[in-house]
C-alpha cells in the first residue's frame, strides 16, 4: 500500500477518533464541566489521540521518510483545517468569527495545540523511532 494510501487512511481514523472525542466532550464533559473547561480537557485528550494516531502511522510505515512524514502531518493538518471550517460554516452554520474563536489561545483555547500536534505528529514520532535523514 503506498504511503498516500495509507496518510489517508490515517487521516479517516484520525478523523472518527476526533470526531468521538468532540462528543464525548459535548455530551459528557461540558454538562459537568463547562464549555471552556470541558472543549481545553478535549484539546489534550486529543492531543494524546493525535500522538498515538502519528506513532501507529510512524510503525506502520517502516519505510517513510522524516521528510514524507512531515508531508503527512502537513497534509493532515490542512484536512482538519478544510474540513473543520468548510462543515462548521456550511453545514453546522456556525459564523467564520465563532470558528476563528476556538483558535485563540489567549482565551484559553487549546485547540491550535492539536492542529500544531495533527502537523508535526508523523515527523516527531519518526525522530524518536530513530527515522533520520
Amino acid at each position: 500500500m503506498s504511503l498516500g494510501v495509507k496518510a489517508a487512511i490515517g487521516w479517516l481514523m484520525l478523523f472518527v477518533v476526533m470526531f468521538t472525542n468532540g462528543a464525548v466532550r459535548a455530551l459528557v464533559l461540558q454538562p459537568r464541566l463547562g464549555e471552556d473547561r470541558a472543549r481545553q480537557v478535549a484539546s489534550l485528550t486529543g492531543l494524546v489521540f493525535v500522538g498515538l494516531a502519528s506513532w501507529l502511522f510512524v510503525r506502520l510505515s517502516p519505510r517513510a521518510t522524516p521528510h514524507q512524514l512531515l508531508c503527512v502531518g502537513v497534509g493532515w493538518m490542512m484536512a482538519t483545517l478544510a474540513f473543520e471550517f468548510l462543515f462548521g460554516h456550511f453545514v453546522s452554520g456556525q459564523s467564520w468569527s465563532a470558528l476563528l474563536a476556538d483558535y485563540n489561545i489567549l482565551n484559553g483555547r487549546l485547540w491550535p495545540l492539536v492542529v500544531v500536534g495533527v502537523c508535526v505528529g508523523p515527523w516527531l514520532c519518526g525522530l524518536v523511532a530513530g527515522r533520520r535523514s
